[in-house]
């Protein structure tokens, strides 16, 4: 299964023109694409209106969409982020390193168009969908 970030996840509903929205596009025909809670709310968030945060809602909630919590990730996460510092970067946002933790331990790929998650891939084991 692979994950989408936010990153693509906003390109993508934008129209943006880009190889990672491509491959989200290829990814939701096939239906072997996914999303955690926190990015749902990331996107949704984001959201205009009542009207498209409804509509978007809906078609979000068909994926399969994985809840992020517990003190084992948070765990993990919290040590991910550490190690990360004493690589000498700091991440952005400590959401990010909880999405990378989480698609590590469970081995799933990640879709992004995020810098920190590049680094997480080549330091941490992160698999990157390409």
């Amino acid at each position: 299964m692979v994950i989408a970030d936010t990153s693509v996840w906003v390109d993508f509903l934008r129209g943006a023109q880009a190889p990672y929205c491509d491959r989200m596009a290829l990814l939701l025909d096939d239906q072997t694409i996914a999303l955690c809670d926190r990015v749902l709310q990331e996107v949704l968030q984001g959201v205009r209106n009542d009207r498209e945060f409804r509509t978007l809602s809906t078609r979000l909630l068909a994926l399969p969409c994985f809840n992020l919590g517990g003190h084992t990730l948070a765990l993990a996460a919290a040590q991910n982020y550490r190690r990360m510092r004493r690589l000498g970067v700091t991440p952005r946002s400590a959401t990010d390193v909880l999405i990378a933790t989480f698609c590590i331990e469970e081995g799933h790929e990640l879709l992004h168009n995020d810098r920190d998650f590049d680094f997480m891939a080549a330091h941490l084991g992160l698999k990157v969908a390409a």
